[in-house]
Formats: C-alpha cells, structure tokens, sequence
C-alpha cells in the first residue's frame, strides 16, 4: 500500500469541478487535462476538500458503502496514488 491510514490528505491544487448527472470532471487548467470521477471516488473527492486520515476517508466509506474494509482500503489506495501522481494531493 502506497499510502498510511495515518497519513494527512491535503489537497495541494484547487481544481474546476462540474458535477454532470452524478460523476465529477475534473479539469487542471495548468496541464490541460481533465479527469472523470464515479462512485466511490465523488465521495473521496468530497471528503478530501478538507484535510483528512487517509482511516478517516476508509472508515467513511464502510459507513456508506456494503464492501469489505480489504476492498475499500484497496480503492482509496489507488484512488489516492493516483491523484498524487497527478500532483493534486
């Protein structure tokens, strides 16, 4: 796992979000790219809008979603690896 429980989520970029019939596009005017999000990564985006535990986000998650904690640490994991290559967090 790239990330710890304990690690602070901070995002480092203030991105143009567009909600479009419950998926985010993200757009990052400084590289020209724009990103699609789904599902449980609307909810990681929304929670990560304010510095969070990467456990926090986790155990939000099982809160709100029927997944196996396994599972959804997996999820925020890539998620979050992610967004860190991109430089957002």
């Amino acid at each position: 796992m790239g990330i710890n429980r304990g690690d602070i989520i901070k995002l480092k970029k203030n991105l143009n979000v567009t909600d479009l019939s419950g998926e985010k596009v993200m757009i990052d005017f400084e590289s020209g790219k724009y990103f699609m999000i789904k599902g449980s990564g609307n909810d990681i985006w929304d929670l990560i809008q304010e510095e969070i535990t990467v456990g926090d986000i986790i155990k939000k998650l099982l809160e709100e979603y029927d997944v196996s904690e396994e599972e959804c640490e997996k999820s925020v994991d890539e998620f979050l690896t992610k967004l860190k290559e991109y430089e957002f967090i």
